[in-house]
C-alpha cells in the first residue's frame, strides 16, 4: 500500500492558483506533490510571467524553493502569493 501511495506522487494532478497582486491577477497552475517551489516558479515563466527576484507566501509564511507541496500540505483549489520580497 505504501508503494501504491509513493507512485501516486507522481501522477496525481491538481490545480492551485498564484494571485499576482501588482497585475490584480490569478494564474492557474498544474502541480503534483512532489513539485516543488521552483517548479511552480518555472512553470510561472514558460506562461511568461517572471518570478525571480520574488517570493512565494502561503498562509502569511515564505516558502523556500526546495519545499515540496506535499511538504506544505498545499491542497487542490489553494492560492499562494507571489510578491517582492520587499512587499511581505
Amino acid at each position: 500500500m505504501e508503494k501504491l501511495r509513493r507512485l501516486s506522487l507522481h501522477w496525481v494532478k491538481f490545480e492551485i492558483l498564484v494571485h499576482l497582486p501588482e497585475d490584480s491577477q490569478m494564474v492557474s497552475v498544474m502541480v503534483r506533490p512532489g513539485n516543488t517551489i521552483k517548479d511552480i516558479r518555472v512553470d510561472l515563466v514558460k506562461q511568461g510571467i517572471t518570478s525571480w527576484k520574488k517570493c512565494f507566501s502561503y498562509n502569511g509564511r515564505e516558502l523556500g524553493e526546495h519545499e515540496t507541496i506535499k511538504d506544505l500540505n498545499i491542497k487542490s483549489g489553494a492560492v499562494l502569493l507571489l510578491v517582492h520580497k520587499n512587499e511581505r
